[in-house]
């Protein structure tokens, strides 16, 4: 039998040393954030762990116990009998629950005995959560962030994707957020990840990167839709090199008009998320813009949003939160266009390796 048990914050620079990630919570559990990789093998799942809650709270812990230890039994059977078959002797899983308890204790004690070389995460996912939270100041000091600044609509998110396409490191926050970090950025059938499953996403994210190498970022606040970016990378971004992306009014609202082409799809989600501004431009402002929409006249209205309400709201904002924005770098792509920004980052890779 080979079962070790590992401290949490061991296990966060040796993820990469196993097989197989186990996450033995319930799905519930298991989908507002896991180890990155894991695969969820619930020894007890949604239903059954509320049920075997209830027992315990209402009979006692003994009745509770047995029943869990039968369920358990047979979803273990379940797993091993669908997953595990086909693994070798020299297979090495790591597994985990909530605390590092029962669940994945059951677990791992089956797939020891039958000779596997198992670990269990000292602690479970809970000291997981507070060793990831612990580690992500760490490892953003140090690295050299560029911040890729620019009002709405001027092609951060598309620069970002080109520099990463071409080999650049990019830590690309709204993509880990499900969201476009504005009042109308919720991407319409794709939910945010929870917090805690964003933290996990961003230090993954950072756990990859070479320390050599510069990292580029884009602006963003502190909220990223509902998701909070971790205070130690906000209050080094803000205090890091900016580049500021600019594009002409007309190219911005044609940007706007091919990554947000759902609003124009569906005029009344647009118009629904419209109403969210009454408190920002009044009520008369949002009705007029509301009733434009319907009629069809939407790039007129993209125009005004961006005039009158997003770029007051975010030069404001990057005045007062990053340092070395009145002094950034202006950077300008021919037009909105992928090829355009391709361009962009290929020029500006060059001037960085040339620096070196």
């Amino acid at each position: 039998m080979s079962l070790t048990t590992v401290p949490a914050t061991e296990v966060l620079a040796r993820l990469h040393e196993f097989d197989a990630l186990i996450d033995a919570r319930s799905e519930d559990e298991y989908l507002e954030d896991h180890l990155p990789g894991a695969v969820n093998w619930p020894t007890l799942n949604n239903e059954e762990r509320r049920d075997i809650g209830t027992l315990y709270k209402q009979v006692n812990a003994f009745e509770a116990k047995k029943r869990g230890a039968a369920i358990a039994a047979r979803n273990i059977a379940a797993h091993i009998e669908r997953e595990v078959i086909d693994k070798p002797k020299d297979w090495k899983p790591l597994a985990y629950c909530w605390r590092g308890g029962k669940r994945s204790g059951s677990l791992s004690l089956i797939l020891s005995e039958i000779g596997f070389r198992v670990t269990l995460v000292e602690g479970g996912y809970k000291a997981f959560r507070a060793a990831v939270v612990q580690d992500i100041p760490r490892l953003v000091n140090g690295l050299d962030w560029r911040v890729i600044c620019g009002t709405t609509g001027s092609g951060k998110t598309r620069l970002l994707q080109a520099l990463a396409a071409q080999g650049a490191q990019v830590i690309d926050l709204e993509a880990l957020a499900n969201h476009r970090s504005s009042v109308l950025g919720a991407i319409p059938g794709l939910p945010q990840p929870t917090q805690k499953r964003f933290d996990t996403l961003v230090w993954n994210a950072l756990r990859q990167l070479d320390r050599t190498r510069p990292v580029f970022v884009e602006s963003e606040s502190k909220k990223v839709g509902n998701v909070s970016v971790p205070t130690s990378l906000i209050e080094t971004m803000r205090e890091s090199t900016c580049l500021n992306l600019v594009l002409p009014d007309a190219e911005r609202v044609a940007l706007l008009m091919e990554d947000y082409d759902f609003f124009v799809r569906d005029v009344e989600s647009f118009c629904e998320r419209l109403q969210v501004l009454t408190d920002f431009r009044g009520k008369a402002v949002v009705e007029a813009w509301q009733a434009s929409v319907r009629a069809g006249q939407i790039e007129p209205v993209v125009q005004e949003l961006l005039t009158q309400h997003y770029d007051p709201v975010y030069l404001q904002s990057m005045r007062r939160n990053f340092r070395q924005f009145e002094t950034s770098k202006i950077i300008a792509p021919q037009d909105h266009s992928t090829r355009a920004m391709a361009v962009l980052a290929h020029e500006m890779l060059q001037e960085t390796e040339g620096k070196k």
